[in-house]
């Protein structure tokens, strides 16, 4: 077994964990208390059917449908002669059924009532739905931080996941309108399958708290290595100290933002340049801007690895322009010249119109020399 997970781990043949949308598990704790009437109206069902056939010798198949019609108080009659003894014997059935029937409606009722068996059916089709994403976002706890970011995200028509442990979360997604939320603890390996997050693109912990945000960011990463998974998830964070975004990268977080650390930035930048910052306002921030600025990753076995830039041709064909080369160990280089060579997994900074930078992405990931490149 472990030879076979191994060879599957090298081949990258591991099926990603599901989201098991039928809930059995968590639907049984509340069934337990129907479990009483139902044992009680087999014994019943027992007692009336062999009452019958020793009473007035009825046959084993009137005997069952006699003392079915009599337990359920339906009114139709005897279907054979009764004696005396059987009439009695009939009341007393009659009442057992009586009491075990209002038994069963009261506690159907008590557990309706209490919403539970309604809630885990919501959930239900709430994980079917789930189950149909890729490529989504896993945003977790819900704050002033996350009714901004869904917005951007849906914007930009991202699909993502809300999870949040509080009663609350059904009375925000409606008000935010979520599409997808699980009321859940976001740390749980329970929630990360429900919120499909082997096919997601990254996760979003937005917590006030440090220490739920370092729970579930050492939860996603031990995840990722108890399923093997082919690639690892892009953690995105947030902390109010500024010493708390190292504790948080080493922890395992791609992305720490420090709304302390940009709000200052920020407010420099319009200071020092209103000129500037006006311009970005207008030319990046804007949802509905035709011009945009995204990293595109280079793999490993693009055709362009090891090529001089300007054999790249990006700018003629895509018409988007390389502003900068972040390269794997994290060093930067800007506004590279057309003799800078494009290195195995860098991240090339693009800026152009969205149609573009789509078109650089797709050029970029490509095996082979593209025929573009003939007419260039």
């Amino acid at each position: 077994m472990n030879l076979l997970k191994r060879i599957r781990k090298f081949l990258n043949w591991e099926i990603a964990p599901k989201p098991d949308p039928r809930l059995l598990p968590e639907v049984y704790p509340h069934l337990k208390a129907f479990r009483l009437p139902l044992i009680l109206t087999v014994i019943v069902m027992l007692i009336g059917t062999v009452g019958y056939v020793l009473i007035d010798d009825f046959p084993i198949i009137d005997a069952i449908y006699q003392t079915a019609i009599t337990f359920t108080t339906v009114g139709f009659g005897e279907i054979r002669p009764i004696s005396d003894v059987g009439r009695i014997f009939t009341i007393n059935l009659i009442i057992a059924g009586f009491a075990v029937f209002s038994s069963a409606i009261g506690i159907l009722v008590s557990e309706l009532n209490k919403g539970h068996i309604v809630a885990i059916l919501k959930e239900r089709r709430m994980l079917f739905k789930i189950a149909r994403l890729k490529k989504h976002f896993v945003v977790c706890y819900h704050n002033d931080y996350m009714i901004e970011v869904t917005k951007q995200l849906r914007k930009n028509h991202i699909p993502f996941v809300v999870i949040d442990p509080r009663e609350q979360i059904h009375e925000w997604a409606r008000e935010y309108k979520y599409p997808y939320y699980l009321q859940a603890e976001p740390h749980a390996e329970l929630s990360m399958l429900k919120a499909h997050l082997a096919s997601a693109q990254g996760l979003i912990t937005l917590s006030d708290s440090i220490a739920d945000n370092i729970a579930l960011i050492a939860s996603v990463r031990l995840f990722e290595k108890e399923h093997f998974l082919p690639r690892p998830y892009n953690i995105i964070s947030a902390a109010e100290a500024i010493s708390d975004v190292e504790k948080l990268k080493k922890l395992g977080a791609d992305t720490v933002v420090s709304p302390t650390k940009l709000t200052a930035q920020r407010v420099s930048a319009m200071a020092a340049r209103p000129d500037m910052e006006n311009l970005l306002e207008e030319f990046l921030y804007k949802s509905d801007n035709p011009i945009d600025m995204q990293e595109i990753e280079v793999p490993r076995y693009s055709w362009a690895v090891l090529k001089k830039l300007k054999e790249t041709h990006i700018r003629q064909i895509a018409n988007t322009s390389v502003v900068g080369i972040t390269k794997k160990d994290g060093k930067f280089i800007s506004m590279p010249k057309g003799d800078v060579l494009v290195t195995s997994e860098c991240k090339l900074l693009v800026i152009g119109t969205q149609k573009g930078i789509k078109m650089t992405r797709d050029l970029i990931r490509k095996r082979v020399k593209p025929q573009e490149l003939k007419f260039v």
